[in-house]
């Protein structure tokens, strides 16, 4: 079996958990599987990277920065990888990558401006500090490794910060180079999060865009599994600091995961379902601090739920924007606008709701960008606003989405109703509803106080804390 197995970072946070990814790595190996191996950056690493690059936007770059990663790198190989001579070729790596990262910043801080190019290269650089390390950890226990920068690999357009792969380029580079290291039963460690163009430049996937590296490599390799090891036992039904009760989902499915991916639930980031569902490659979740619990897995079919809802989510540091006037009745073009305004900021809407009157429509955005939203709306309606067709214009901050999400929910009779009733015995007031045509979220606003209570409610209302029955 052909295993890709992703590392977050706390999955790599230090030489012990490193040690323990690369024994996991090993014991699959072990078991008679080809093993390929993505990893995160060290805990916290991206952060800073961003930050150094924003401090030399602003014309300052302090060469310390440098030696503190170099040092925090060097300190977890020391403790990591017993061969001197592998512990000094992934120090040489580490070194040459820290040398690259110091002319970029020298540069950013003379011409002080950070570009999304720019930023990209930058903010990959930790994937590549710590694939050495961890490749050396398994070649250190007798195993074939290989650390390989996913730019070798992985093909993207140049949207930089949130690039896109070109899977066909992506598969025959991803086996050209992979094939004849598994065939040796050798495992290689790749990068997450970073990729190149077809040019060679370096992007990046998105911020959680590891998880999206392993599934792009799982499709590519035509893998049997995924596994993405994480710090908790899988999908939960719900937040645990929410509802204490909540517990973990044994199998879903793709679409189940992707909702709930979407909605809030952070275990899986919601791209990483697309190639794999693309290829019905199963996904595991699963813990490595924990790594006998058996975790989640995520399957086509998953395992629908008598219950109808398999799990409830919420989402907050959104925002609401409500466009709303009388005159919106019947005239055309009003949401085209609207959503035009949206796209041009390359905004992403988490929900929509129009009433049938037509005199209103909101939309729910992440807080960050709804001012510049806000403002763009402004100027591509000003004529509308101008007319009185549209009155008003508003964005609510005090907002949170709550999502209601399960594969049997569609066709089952008296969800909604059972959801609705709940929150009203709750006192939890529903501003907006939505619900997709198929059937598979129900997703509503409340004030962001009563997220938690809405939360709670629900899931205590479909005894979601219970075994589900098939």
């Amino acid at each position: 079996m052909l295993i890709v197995m992703k590392f977050g970072g706390t999955s790599v946070g230090g030489a012990e958990r490193m040690a323990e990814a690369a024994r996991l790595a090993i014991k699959s190996a072990q078991a008679g599987h080809q093993v390929v191996v993505v990893t995160s950056a060290m805990s916290g690493i991206t952060n800073r990277l961003v930050a150094a690059a924003e401090k030399a936007a602003e014309g300052v770059w302090d060469p310390a920065v440098r030696e503190l990663l170099y040092q925090k790198h060097a300190e977890v190989a020391d403790l990591l990888i017993s061969d001197p001579r592998l512990r000094e070729e992934a120090l040489a790596r580490i070194a040459r990558r820290l040398d690259q990262l110091e002319k970029l910043c020298f540069g950013l801080s003379m011409v002080h401006e950070l570009t999304p190019r720019l930023l990209d290269a930058i903010s990959g650089v930790g994937e590549c500090l710590a694939a050495p390390l961890l490749a050396g950890a398994i070649a250190s226990h007798g195993y074939a490794s290989e650390s390989i920068e996913a730019t070798e690999l992985i093909v993207t357009n140049n949207q930089f910060g949130a690039a896109e792969p070109l899977m066909e380029m992506t598969r025959e580079r991803t086996s050209g180079r992979l094939r004849p290291l598994l065939n040796r039963q050798a495992i290689p460690v790749v990068t997450g999060f970073i990729a190149s163009t077809e040019d060679g430049v370096i992007t990046t996937l998105g911020r959680g865009g590891s998880d999206y590296s392993a599934s792009i490599l799982g499709a590519a390799l035509d893998a049997d599994e995924i596994w993405i090891w994480t710090d908790v036992n899988g999908v939960m039904s719900a937040n645990p600091t929410e509802v204490p009760e909540a517990r973990t989902l044994r199998e879903i499915s793709y679409s189940e995961a992707a909702e709930l991916a979407y909605y809030g639930a952070k275990v899986l980031h919601y791209k990483t379902i697309l190639p794999a569902f693309q290829k019905s490659i199963p996904v595991l979740i699963l813990n490595s601090f924990n790594p006998d619990d058996p975790g989640t897995r995520v399957t086509v079919s998953g395992r629908p739920s008598s219950r109808g809802v398999k799990a409830v989510t919420s989402f907050r540091n959104v925002s609401m924007i409500t466009i709303s006037g009388r005159g919106m009745q019947g005239i055309p073009g009003i949401a085209a606008k609207a959503f035009g305004a949206v796209a041009s900021e390359r905004a992403s809407i988490m929900m929509i709701s129009q009433a049938s009157s037509e005199n209103n429509l909101c939309f729910v955005v992440g807080s960050v960008e709804a001012p510049r939203i806000v403002r763009g709306l402004r100027n591509i309606l000003e004529l509308d606003l101008h007319q009185g067709l549209i009155e008003t214009i508003e964005q609510d901050d005090n907002v949170a989405v709550v999502a209601v999400v399960g594969d049997r929910m569609r066709g089952t009779p008296g969800i909604a109703g059972r959801v609705f009733a709940a929150l009203g015995e709750s006192g939890v007031n529903v501003i907006a509803i939505s619900q997709g045509s198929s059937e598979l979220n129900i997703s509503l606003i409340c004030l962001e106080n009563e997220a938690a209570t809405a939360v709670r409610a629900i899931h205590r209302a479909f005894q979601l804390d219970q075994p589900s029955q098939p």
